[in-house]
């Protein structure tokens, strides 16, 4: 039962916002009483928290999975865009810019997280990029890692609006590419781009 509240509630969270959505409302939802979510979550920040924590291993699991299907490394940053912007379609809002305004702590414990998966995602692409030509060999890695996540992690926190921050965040990765492609690198660069306008 936990787990099957976890998911209700986190569903509702992303989609009409964390501060809106009550537990007499996932209560309703999901047929049960209030007390039934009090027995296993003391409070709305509690299954925050734990909602937060699955959603983020659901996310890395899935980027994983993504990683595993051995895209090129370009290819493979879009494949990843594109599941974001399917897993926030039904959200008006920026779910991190949501947590960071009315849940700070857990939104701190949440970036934290994030920013320590995302310097290996970014620093593996980056070194598999290098590897199959598309990157220039001999740029700062951990640098250049940086510099991403600082561009993306700022559109998340400072942009309300989920269309605003998929359109920033294309454009962030666009900007990062450029930054390091060669040019069969940047030759991938524009196919990606196209397909994207397709």
């Amino acid at each position: 039962m936990k787990d099957k509240i976890i998911k209700k509630a986190t569903e509702l969270f992303l989609k009409l916002g964390f501060k809106s959505v009550t537990m007499d409302d996932i209560a309703c939802e999901m047929c049960i009483s209030k007390k039934t979510i009090y027995k296993y979550f003391c409070n709305k920040e509690m299954l925050i928290a734990e909602g937060t924590a699955v959603v983020h291993s659901n996310i890395h699991s899935i980027i994983e999975t993504i990683i595993a299907a051995n895209y090129n490394a370009i290819e493979e940053n879009f494949e990843i865009r594109k599941l974001f912007k399917e897993m926030f379609q039904s959200s008006d809002t920026s779910p991190i810019y949501q947590l960071k305004r009315h849940y700070p702590e857990i939104y701190e414990t949440l970036i934290a997280r994030e920013i320590e998966d995302c310097n290996m995602i970014f620093k593996q692409n980056i070194e598999k990029g290098i590897t199959q030509g598309l990157y220039r060999s001999g740029i700062n890695i951990e640098t250049f890692v940086k510099f991403y996540y600082t561009l993306i992690f700022s559109i998340n926190e400072t942009t309300q609006l989920k269309n605003e921050v998929l359109e920033l965040e294309i454009q962030a990765l666009e900007y990062h590419t450029r930054a390091i492609a060669t040019p069969k690198g940047i030759s991938e660069l524009e196919k990606q781009l196209a397909n994207l306008n397709l």
